[in-house]
């Protein structure tokens, strides 16, 4: 495994002056908050798709089965918590707003309140770790769509820029690893040094995943997508094995897929492997959601429930390991990178931490990055009509 300096050399290693940034956004997915809120967030996810609110009310089914809650807004409260603690700790006068794509407190709003408080340049941070339309693109999307809406409220929004994606930084691969180790000390000893990785992500159609990332970039089948959770889970399973001195098999499969089902998506899915693991005699499974950054929906529900149910009825012993959630080395990291981003929007040349193989993202989405079924305006990228 090929890396920059280990997470203790890097982490607060920059000087807290956030200069030209005077806030940070933390950008989300946003989740009702309740059973009546269920449809009408599920609306605003499906916007222009012309899905019959009985498909909806289907589809609801997993939010109603928690109270119709997601539970995303909560650890994205705890993140924002975390995130201005630790600012304050470490110095860094940097004040941080939430704003969300499909849900209150909503990304216009925020930005029109961050606009009359006088924010004229601003560094977004996205709770999505790897680069695909859906988990960069369509936020910068969202954030272009936002700042039109406020220009024409004759307001004159601030710049908005998106911190580069952080899946190999060692606050983010540190802190997912160390929750596989625990995961596997909760397996049977009987069972643990047979256990397999199955690191799980959302699945996508596969027509999108081979374009994500720039224009011909990590060519092959699933493009900077799958190159990049490959290399992610590549790392953790290496260091898993340094820590335990066994090797084990591992695989990335993918969860939570949706569409039509003429329409070919990223495979396995993470149930059909596990009935694999199984029928050739896997002694145990830790399952790992590399590709989520809390435990939303898609992990409580499609791990926790559904993947459970079929690793019980298998008889396969199962545990799932933690995503980063609040970590404190993941909040250090979101502040390491808005400090290195604020150091080269300076003209300075800071060390760009990042572990595995494919090195540190680009700062600048460039033209064509990651692009959707239909041309749209994004912000804070290379093409973005608000420079």
């Amino acid at each position: 495994m090929s890396h920059t300096p280990a997470p203790a050399a890097r982490t607060g290693s920059h000087p807290t002056d956030p200069t030209p940034y005077d806030a940070l956004l933390l950008l989300s997915f946003g989740g009702p908050e309740g059973p009546e809120d269920v449809v009408p967030f599920l609306e605003n996810v499906t916007r222009g798709r012309g899905i019959p609110r009985e498909r909806l009310e289907e589809v609801g089914r997993h939010y109603y089965l928690f109270g119709g809650v997601s539970p995303i807004n909560g650890q994205n409260r705890r993140l924002l918590a975390a995130l201005r603690e630790d600012f304050a700790a470490q110095g860094l006068a940097l004040p941080v707003h939430w704003g969300n794509r499909n849900w209150a407190p909503y990304l216009t709003d925020t930005l029109r309140e961050m606009t009359r408080a006088g924010h004229r340049r601003v560094l977004a941070v996205v709770t999505s770790a790897y680069s695909s339309y859906s988990g960069c693109r369509q936020y910068r999307e969202d954030l272009a769509e936002a700042l039109a809406a406020l220009t024409g409220e004759g307001l004159t929004p601030p710049r908005v820029d998106k911190l580069r994606v952080y899946f190999n930084h060692p606050g983010f691969l540190g802190p997912m690893t160390d929750g596989v180790l625990a995961a596997l000390e909760r397996l049977p000893e009987a069972v643990r040094d047979r256990a397999e990785l199955v690191f799980t992500t959302h699945s996508l159609p596969t027509a999108a995943a081979d374009v994500s990332g720039p224009p011909g970039s990590h060519g092959g089948p699933g493009g900077a997508y799958a190159a990049q959770h490959l290399d992610a889970a590549r790392y953790i399973a290496d260091a898993v094995r340094e820590a335990t001195g066994v090797e084990r098999p591992w695989q990335l499969v993918y969860q939570s897929r949706s569409g039509a089902p003429h329409i070919p998506w990223l495979e396995p899915d993470v149930c059909d492997h596990l009935e694999e693991l199984h029928a050739r005699g896997a002694g145990a499974v830790v399952m790992i959601p590399v590709g989520f950054v809390s435990d939303h929906m898609e992990v409580r529900y499609d791990l926790d429930t559904e993947a459970m149910a079929v690793a019980e009825k298998l008889g396969l012993p199962a545990v799932r390991s933690a995503t980063v959630g609040d970590d404190p080395r993941f909040v250090a990291a979101l502040r390491d990178l808005v400090l290195e981003r604020a150091a080269t929007e300076r003209g300075e040349r800071p060390e760009r931490c990042a572990l595995g193989a494919l090195g540190p993202g680009h700062d600048l989405c460039p033209a064509g990055c990651c692009p959707g079924r239909a041309a749209k305006p994004a912000a804070a990228g290379a093409d973005s009509p608000f420079a």
